[in-house]
């Protein structure tokens, strides 16, 4: 008979694994052949599944029958997501398998692995590998590769990237664009892998070669170097703010001519980032880019003139409340909540999004109202479920 532990997990139901563990079930429970329930979740590639097993003390390195940690199993899988929350909750990356590889070998080998050849030699099988985009909690996506009932992920590169952090290895930047570009989705989570690593090394050297990759004619090196410097930007802590004047200095001419709405939106976000006033004009120019995510970036850097009553900006995202796309006009009411509250422009156009076709949108129109001590939007919000008491809304 299977431990209903056991059945839970493989069954991906996260209440009943709930109600188990807190009625008493031994979290490191394994099935008939030896396999823990923590490995049984990272091979299903389920995250949350693998957050309520750790959170009820579950061992981490606690390997299955053919010593597979489930640290070595999600790194062998390409489970990225999975690979970090181990890490973090103090899984040994020591611990080396039957081949004697630990966690970065074990990374090295898989980065280096045609993945469509393993999962045909491992199958037995020569027939079409199945494919599909997957997307992780963070908001990243990777490929998922299937051939009978094995499955991976690409994520090598990205965990290889992060393990080379973790083992104190300074990975070249030319090494780190390469991997990045080997995948073009932007999205894809081996690009933050390699920037928000490089992002951490604050000399100029990283600087410089970032800066470098500005005029490159691949507006994928271009994102890579603008993305660096971006996160450079954002992450310091230092009290002088190092970063800010340099990042303006660059990437103000650079926007004005930046032809790739993905690498646009990497500057209008490091602009967002920055304090420097000479940003506000050209984030209200880009307001009205052909790109819906720069449009909804640049008006989320609109607040303080916008809080100023400043004119151009407080039309650029009236106009917005009217855009084809509903993120850019929940975040045009979002912005129009900092407008001064005698601006009746502001207020008008906030009572004209209650009547959105997006449910969003009229909520958040009603919140704003709301805040500003308009009560034309009241009726959508009784509507809601009650509110905490301490809810500001």
């Amino acid at each position: 008979m299977v431990e209903p532990l056991i059945a839970a997990v493989r069954n991906g139901d996260a209440q009943v694994v709930d109600t188990l563990l807190r009625a008493g079930a031994d979290p490191d429970t394994a099935d008939e052949h030896g396999t823990p329930a923590l490995c049984l979740a990272v091979e299903a590639f389920d995250l949350p599944m693998v957050e309520t097993l750790l959170a009820a003390s579950a061992r981490p390195d606690r390997a299955d029958a053919l010593s597979r940690t489930p640290l070595l199993r999600a790194i062998e899988m390409g489970a990225c997501d999975i690979t970090n929350l181990l890490v973090g909750r103090g899984a040994h990356m020591w611990i080396k398998d039957a081949e004697g590889r630990d966690a970065l070998a074990l990374a090295r080998h898989w980065h280096e692995t045609d993945l469509v050849a393993e999962l045909r030699r491992k199958s037995g099988r020569q027939g079409p590998v199945d494919r599909s985009a997957v997307s992780s909690d963070s908001g990243f996506v990777c490929e998922q590769l299937s051939l009978g009932s094995l499955t991976v992920r690409t994520g090598h590169a990205a965990i290889l990237t992060n393990l080379e952090r973790s083992y104190g290895i300074a990975t070249p930047f030319d090494e780190l664009l390469s991997r990045a570009l080997a995948e073009p989705d932007v999205d894809h989570e081996v690009w933050w892998a390699t920037t928000a690593t490089l992002s951490g090394r604050h000399g100029p050297t990283t600087w410089n070669a970032a800066v470098a990759l500005r005029d490159r004619p691949d507006p994928l090196e271009r994102y890579f170097g603008a993305e660096v410097i971006r996160l450079m930007n954002l992450f310091d802590e230092s009290d002088d703010a190092p970063f800010d004047g340099p990042l303006a200095d660059l990437f103000l001419p650079w926007v004005a001519s930046e032809p790739d709405p993905r690498v646009t939106r990497v500057l209008t976000a490091g602009l967002v980032d920055t304090p420097d006033p000479r940003r506000e004009r050209p984030l209200t120019i880009l307001t009205r880019h052909i790109d819906s995510k720069v449009r909804q970036t640049a008006l989320s850097g609109l607040h303080c003139p916008i809080e100023r009553g400043d004119h151009e900006a407080l039309s650029a995202a009236v106009e917005r409340t009217k855009d084809e796309d509903a993120a850019v006009r929940r975040q045009a009411c979002r912005a129009l909540a900092f407008a001064p509250t005698h601006d009746q422009g502001a207020t008008d156009a906030l009572v004209t999004c209650l009547t959105d076709p997006d449910e969003d949108i009229r909520v958040e129109a009603a919140v704003r109202l709301a805040l500003r001590d308009d009560p034309r939007g009241d009726e959508i919000l009784d509507s809601l479920y009650p509110a905490d008491e301490e809810s500001p809304y």
